[in-house]
């Protein structure tokens, strides 16, 4: 078993992170750790194990269980940062020279600058570095992974697509009554922190008809005066080849909600939800087929996690978890970001 920390006791760290780590039988939690003492040891009180997770803090200051303490340990081969945006590369940083693997959630960075600096930090190393993933859960949900295989399955060439997310985060929410998204110092807001998910999402269904988005052209707002910087997109995207589609996202839309994606090629439309494929395509006759298939809902953490244990035993990371493909996901987050702040400026990706 590879022994692993936890870095980060916030709201996804304690209800993803800590049972999936515990649900794979390939990884061992050793020790969690938070900035203040309090939240690392409640954190640790969640745990199956309790007694036999160590806890690590800064505040207070006490010898012996500082990050960096942790960080020295040699039983830890790994660790999971799940920390807030802004901390997250400096912590990456400092635990790949402590020789720790690691699996950092998404976004990579808080911009597409300080990702690029990290990653070419990184390659610098060479191929004796330890393994660096980047967490996107999504790419690891059952219902996408089967819709992927759908729109490759029908093949032809990608004609359209459209991803529309509404949402409404209320004041009472439990992620945005924490203090660092409450008062966001990175762009975008909940689009940056949520809205790579989505991307993520809609970029494995594109990939999977040969395309990438390469042009944006974008209008943004605030509609949500406390969701700031701002919270809506609404865009127009273009492929390598020519083919465009449009992205729509929202977190201030009280009256309106609801999450897919669609691709339509030119044998056939994939329509995805977490929890549902629809699709339609032809018989070689000429007759219309069509067919919905459900899942159960899956985050996709416990996945990602299992990916993560099993690329340190292959000593290689999981393609779906390069840094590259984070890079590619916040590229296209901040080029939204960027056109909307230009009035729909034509933006290259």
């Amino acid at each position: 078993m590879v022994g692993i920390a936890l870095l980060g006791a916030g709201i996804f760290a304690t209800q993803e992170h800590l049972p999936a780590i515990e649900a794979d039988s390939s990884l061992e939690l050793k020790a969690v750790y938070s900035r203040s003492q309090k939240s690392a040891e409640t954190l640790a009180s969640a745990s199956k194990n309790a007694s036999g997770v160590d806890v690590y803090f800064d505040s207070p200051a006490v010898a012996g269980k500082s990050l960096d303490d942790l960080l020295r340990r040699g039983d830890i081969a790994a660790v999971a940062v799940v920390l807030p945006i802004l901390t997250q590369p400096l912590v990456i940083e400092k635990a790949i020279k402590a020789g720790k693997h690691v699996l950092s959630e998404k976004p990579i960075a808080a911009d597409v600058e300080a990702a690029k600096k990290l990653i070419s930090w990184y390659g610098s190393l060479g191929a004796a570095a330890p393994i660096w993933a980047v967490a996107e859960n999504f790419r690891f949900i059952e219902s996408l992974d089967y819709a992927a295989a759908k729109v490759s399955g029908f093949g032809g060439k990608v004609a359209t697509f459209r991803l529309q997310k509404y949402g409404f985060v209320r004041a009472e929410d439990k992620y945005f009554n924490t203090a660092w998204r409450k008062v966001p110092e990175y762009q975008g807001g909940f689009l940056l922190d949520g809205g790579v998910h989505f991307v993520a999402a809609l970029r494995l269904l594109l990939a999977a008809g040969g395309q990438e988005i390469k042009q944006l052209a974008c209008f943004s707002a605030l509609l949500e005066e406390r969701l700031l910087p701002v919270d809506t997109v609404n865009a127009v995207a273009v492929t390598q080849d020519g083919k465009s589609g449009t992205i729509a996202m929202t977190f201030g839309t009280e009256f309106k909600s609801g999450f897919e994606i669609e691709v339509v090629t030119t044998k056939g439309a994939v329509t995805w939800t977490p929890t549902s494929v629809r699709t339609a395509t032809n018989t070689a006759s000429g007759e219309r087929v069509e067919e919905i298939k459900e899942f159960e809902y899956s985050s996709g953490v416990k996945q990602e996690v299992v990916a993560f244990g099993q690329a340190i035993q292959a000593g290689k990371a999981n393609p779906l978890q390069t840094p590259a493909e984070a890079l590619k996901d916040l590229e296209i987050l901040q080029g939204l970001l960027k056109s909307g702040e230009g009035n729909a400026a034509l933006t290259l990706i």
